[in-house]
């Protein structure tokens, strides 16, 4: 593990995408409002919890705006600006687009934290940037109590290959790119118990750039396409399905999980977010018997940081997926489950 003079994650309350405001909270805020339709351009506002904002401004050309920050997830300065970072511009490749640029948000305790460990956090969140292809070409900063950092992201898709979260289909086939278990692993690490053998694949994971988006997003037979954050696999996979108006059969033991989490799940190493997202959507899971339900408590709302791509396509697809995810050898490809037209609640979980 980086050794870091200042822990960053003894000045904030949450941890990374954990810290994020409750998915019914935040409902309220939000609230209904108009639906863009005053905006014709808008092809995809707030209104189905999308990744990012998408405006229609040539025939076959579309701009993705987004925009992400959040509490420190782990004690070294640049692995924070490396994964802010990541976590940001990811959010353009879940909608299949490629990102052009970014700026910087920064709020920082500058009476208790020096300005040399915020130089840090941008010099992480530059060479992920580098790394995609951009410019970090500005930002805005602010005095804060707690360390805040992100990036809002500038991007560029064709109109017939922007992916949508409520677009998919009976019969799609249900996949994802990374495990899950950052919530838990950047508990025990807040809490000074994470052991070094789980520390780099932890961090490794959640730097890593979900690039493989828009080469997806190419591809024919991709129906919706959203990320894993903070409120889940199961908060994530419910919007998903709730949006299309379909259902989802997972199955269990697919589910893929990061080393060490289950001996930390056992050491009730669990975030408040993953008590906060059961909470918001245990009322539309099913289980079926033989799923160990107090382990998938645990884990299916576990807040994810940076998580991985979720996506659905037709079953005629699923080879040339495979086939893509070979070429792109920073990311694994996980099935989850299919995709149905019918069922009690919106998400059934078989062992």
């Amino acid at each position: 593990m980086t050794a870091s003079e200042h822990r960053l994650t003894q000045f904030s309350q949450g941890a990374g995408c954990g810290c994020k405001i409750d998915a019914t909270v935040l409902k309220s805020i939000i609230g209904s409002g108009p639906h863009g339709n005053e905006w014709p351009n808008l092809l995809v506002g707030h209104h189905t919890n999308d990744d990012a904002a998408a405006w229609l401004w040539q025939d076959d050309k579309v701009i993705l705006s987004t925009t992400d920050f959040f509490t420190p997830v782990v004690d070294d300065p640049e692995h924070y600006g490396r994964i802010a970072a990541a976590n940001a511009i990811s959010d353009v490749y879940a909608m299949g687009g490629k990102p052009l640029m970014a700026l910087a948000i920064l709020g920082w305790p500058v009476d208790v934290l020096p300005a040399s460990v915020a130089a840090r956090v941008l010099d992480g969140a530059r060479a992920v940037c580098t790394e995609a292809g951009i410019p970090l070409a500005g930002g805005h900063s602010v005095h804060t109590k707690e360390p805040l950092f992100g990036l809002s992201v500038t991007g560029e898709a064709e109109a017939s290959h922007v992916k949508r979260n409520n677009t998919a289909q009976p019969g799609d086939i249900i996949y994802t790119t990374k495990a899950i278990g950052t919530g838990v692993l950047c508990t025990a690490l807040k809490r000074g118990t994470l052991e070094p053998e789980y520390y780099q694949p932890l961090v490794q994971q959640m730097e890593t750039l979900n690039s493989a988006g828009t080469a997806l997003a190419a591809l024919p037979g991709i129906t919706s396409m959203t990320d894993i954050t903070g409120f889940g696999l199961v908060g994530h996979l419910y919007e998903m399905m709730e949006g299309a108006s379909v259902y989802a059969s997972v199955e269990y033991h697919r589910v893929p999980v990061l080393p060490g989490v289950i001996h930390y799940i056992a050491q009730k190493m669990i975030p408040d977010a993953t008590y906060r997202n059961w909470n918001s959507y245990n009322p539309h899971i099913h289980f079926e018997p033989g799923v160990d339900v107090m382990q998938a408590f645990n884990l299916l709302p576990d807040p994810q940081t940076n998580g991985g791509l979720l996506f659905t396509c037709r079953p005629d697809a699923t080879e040339a997926v495979e086939e893509l995810f070979n070429i792109h050898a920073n990311q694994t490809l996980y099935k989850l489950g299919t995709v149905v037209a019918a069922g009690n609640k919106r998400i059934r979980i078989i062992p």
